[in-house]
């Protein structure tokens, strides 16, 4: 083949320099000589003796990457580089040999003699070399692997690695030389023996794949984090490492590409691996010439690379920028600024203020040294990217042997400790961090997206300064509490009388229809404080609207006892709900309905428009939705297609946006403890209302969570905790939420016993997840109608709503935000689920439309 080549460009330098004459036969013939040559330039490999000119390239065996001479976009032509590069239409180059040396093509000539070109040499190295025949790059194979006995061949591999391989045995390979670019299948490590490992470098600028100022790669101090340096200096780096062995992060619903981090801790080496869903779409890591460490994936609809994370996110997190003892707080909801720790004030006040943090902070008493640990205390510091500049003790120290060598130690700042679940045979190692100069680069890093590797840090303090700040911290607390006692007591005697006076005016203004029925506030002898504002409906103007609760006016039944469908004097459609005399939902939560309603105003939740408390009568009236409960029209094989696939992200948006509600929005907090289909209403545009509030109950300003001995519910949209420990916050509504999301996009009921093989349709859900058949669970009945994109979204959200953990399910903010936003860049991959172990007996008591509102303890089994 190489002689072919010789003889055709022979042929074309006689005809160029001797001006000779070339007939068509001439033509045919030198054509036929370089077809060979032309063929093979589309392979994968390069044999020994090919060689590579500009012009010409490889291709990996299924196309995804081309290996191949380049002109970067912003250089001049004539400046030659051998890259690897993404087969897409906007050209990336992952990978640059001769970065430091540019070959120079001669623009003046077309001949291939006054060409770069790559070769494959009998001693097993690959060469660039430039016209004149000078090395520009090699590979540089030396030794008994360059002592081959077999042929050399280099291979474009698939995962975008350029290897050199003789008798099976890889010579060297473009994975272990890495330039600007973290791509999938390639490793970023270190060697704990000699501290050595590759990093990858940025480019100079745009137009230059030269060696810029940027690098990022294992720390080789500390060998637990990763750091990107300006030139020598730190710039910004990683949380250290806790443990984990994957960490994983969806980026595009739409083509179901997952990114996940794979650790693997050895004796000899530790090192982070990258690696995708399969067919993911394009995905890397770059360190940009500007200081950005980048992960981009491309979006092959728009044909363009989109950023979902970029790092330092802020100033304020770039390493050292609040100096000693200073701290970047990135706690949700806080501006991103620096703060000094607990007992550490600004080292110099006037910088701060104007802005200037490298100073950092100093301590505002001396910690008195006292080894026999009588002279300090340490204080807890949660959710910390812990400072840098640690050191490591003895890897299989437990908590209380790291606490006591800090404690021993006068000149121990601070310590952190944690178990490293490491993936090689070494099994669980107490990793003991602590900290003998100052603390420099921390971060409050709070609920964000890479939230799951912060540490407690453990810094010492003065003695008794914890009790301290705890007293310090009630008179913050009780001092405004007493002044809003005092200034609502004189606003109350104020309006008092105004009140009394206003009352009976009030009240008659509200009455829908004339009546001399009980008033609201009847309900409340107990609690006379309440304030209700909604109208009293006497019980015989009911009567005549329901023909006196006739058959033909009831449209449900639920454990409270009847719904009926009435109209009133004034043409009002109602739907009345009748309290029944053996109802297990008593006057309690008849009253808790009418009091949260009469608060709640919200285009999710159903209006509540009177009541009436006539006798032993207690009814509900509740402006009529056409379409009553979800679960009427999603489980009727007739009638769901009525819910195209728009229609129900409707509802789940919707539902999600009454929920985030009652947790944030509303002046009470809300619990509804009984969230499920047939609680959500429709109205006559498929509009969701939530519904039935009997079981809900009210959190004080403060108030996280609560527990209770009677665990009401429906069975299988109860959280896990809620139902084993009695304890129920609104990461409890997530959860009924989730579950009601996976049965919206299935069109399964959570309580169906005919899931082919598997125990629940959460298990079901998880399975199809964690084998990439997700799109299996939609409901056939939308599929053609349903936008993949959206319908993946909302199963990675569900899936996350029904985590185990209630701390690991997102707040309602977060979901609203995602639902209507459709941003998948932060979602965390959700976890395996938990799952209810019932009997049959107890499978019998779940019912749909005659809930009542009661379940038994059953027990929780991982699976």
């Amino acid at each position: 083949m190489y002689l072919h080549l010789e003889v055709a460009a022979s042929l074309l330098y006689r005809s160029e320099y001797k001006s000779l004459s070339m007939d068509s036969s001439t033509i045919f013939v030198v054509f036929l000589l370089l077809l060979p040559r032309l063929c093979a330039s589309a392979g994968d490999k390069i044999e020994l003796g090919e060689q590579l000119l500009p012009g010409q390239t490889r291709a990996s065996d299924g196309d995804a990457f081309v290996l191949g001479f380049f002109s970067p976009s912003n250089s001049t032509p004539a400046r030659q580089y051998i890259g690897i590069w993404y087969n897409i239409p906007d050209r990336t180059v992952v990978w640059v040999a001769n970065r430091e040396t540019p070959a120079i093509t001669n623009q003046s000539s077309s001949s291939s003699s006054f060409a770069p070109r790559l070769a494959l040499t009998n001693d097993s190295n690959l060469v660039l070399s430039d016209a004149d025949g000078r090395v520009l790059w090699t590979t540089n194979v030396t030794g008994a692997a360059a002592r081959s006995t077999s042929p050399p061949v280099a291979e474009l591999l698939n995962n975008g690695n350029l290897t050199l391989r003789s008798n099976g045995a890889t010579l060297w390979q473009s994975f272990d030389h890495p330039t600007d670019t973290f791509i999938p299948e390639m490793k970023v490590q270190l060697n704990k023996r000699t501290r050595h490992g590759a990093r990858i470098v940025s480019w100079k600028d745009a137009g230059d794949p030269s060696p810029g100022s940027f690098s990022y790669g294992m720390d080789p101090d500390t060998y637990l984090q990763l750091v990107m340096w300006n030139r020598s200096r730190p710039y910004w780096r990683t949380t250290a490492w806790t443990g984990y062995m994957t960490s994983g992060q969806l980026l595009n619903a739409a083509t179901g590409t997952a990114i996940y981090l794979d650790v693997v801790d050895t004796e000899q080496e530790i090192y982070m691996k990258l690696r995708v869903s399969d067919g993911a779409s394009p995905t890397r890591y770059v360190v940009t010439s500007s200081g950005k460490f980048q992960l981009l994936n491309w979006d092959r609809n728009s044909s363009e690379w989109f950023t979902f994370n970029s790092f330092p996110t802020h100033q304020c997190s770039t390493y050292g920028y609040c100096g000693p003892y200073g701290c970047c707080d990135f706690t949700a909801g806080a501006v991103s600024t620096c703060k000094c720790l607990d007992g550490f004030e600004p080292a110099s006040g006037e910088e701060w203020s104007a802005g200037r943090f490298s100073g950092g902070c100093r301590r505002k008493e001396t910690l008195p040294c006292s080894g026999g640990g009588g002279g300090h205390d340490f204080l807890a510091l949660p959710r910390m990217k812990v400072p840098d500049k640690f050191l490591m003790l003895v890897e299989n120290m437990t908590f209380d042997e790291c606490a006591a060598r800090c404690a021993r130690n006068c000149s121990c700042e601070a310590y952190a400790h944690a178990n490293l679940r490491s993936s090689s045979a070494q099994g669980d190692i107490g990793r003991c961090l602590v900290w003998a100069g100052e603390l420099l680069d921390m971060v409050m890093i709070g609920q964000t997206p890479w939230g799951r590797a912060a540490e407690m840090l453990y810094l010492r303090v003065p003695a008794g300064f914890t009790g301290r700040r705890s007293r310090r911290n009630v008179v913050k607390i009780v001092l405004p509490v007493l002044a809003s006692a005092l200034m609502f007591t004189c606003i109350f005697f104020v309006c008092f009388c105004k009140f009394r006076e206003n009352r009976r005016r009030k009240e008659s203004q509200k009455r829908l229809v004339p009546g001399s029925g009980n008033t609201p506030n009847e309900l409340l002898e107990e609690n006379p404080t309440q304030d209700l504002e909604f109208p009293s409906i006497r019980f015989g103007d009911i009567v005549a609207a329901t023909d006196n609760f006739s058959k033909s006016f009831l449209v449900g039944r639920g454990g409270f006892g009847k719904v009926y469908k009435g109209t009133l004097e004034n043409g009002q459609e109602v739907a009345i709900k009748r309290l029944s005399k053996d109802s297990d939902q008593g006057v309690e939560e008849f009253k808790n309905e009418a009091i949260l309603i009469a608060k709640l105003q919200h285009r999710n939740l159903v209006r509540l428009l009177g009541c009436c408390t006539e006798g032993s009568e207690k009814l509900l009236i509740y402006e009529y939705l056409a379409n009553k409960g979800l679960d009427a029209i999603l489980f009727d094989g007739a009638r769901k297609p009525l819910l195209d696939w728009p229609t129900r992200f409707g509802i789940i948006k919707g539902v999600a946006r009454g929920l985030l509600y009652l947790h944030q929005d509303s002046r009470l907090t809300v619990i509804h403890r009984d969230l499920k289909a047939s609680n959500i209403l429709l109205d006559a545009e498929m509009r969701p209302k939530i519904a039935d509030f009997g079981m809900a109950k009210i959190f004080g300003e403060n108030q996280q969570n609560a527990n209770t001995k009677r665990v009401v519910g429906t069975y299988g949209y109860i959280a896990p905790e809620y139902s084993t420990e009695g304890s129920f916050s609104v990461k409890s509504d997530v959860y009924s939420f989730g579950v009601l999301l996976m049965e919206i996009v299935s069109g399964i009921r959570i309580s169906s016993t005919d899931i082919m093989e598997f125990p629940s349709l959460i298990v079901y859900a998880w399975s199809l997840w964690k084998e990439g058949k997700t799109k299996n669970l939609v409901d056939s009945s939308i599929v053609e109608s349903c936008s993949l994109d959206e319908v993946l979204l909302c199963i990675h959200v569900g899936l996350l709503c029904v985590e185990d953990n209630p701390n690991s399910r997102p707040l309602m903010s977060s979901v609203v935000s995602i639902l209507e936003n459709g941003s998948t860049a932060f979602l965390a991959m959700p976890n395996q689920p938990a799952y209810f172990a019932r009997t049959r007996s107890e499978m019998d008591k779940m019912t749909d439309e005659n809930s009542r509102n009661t379940m038994t303890v059953t027990v929780l089994q991982g699976r």
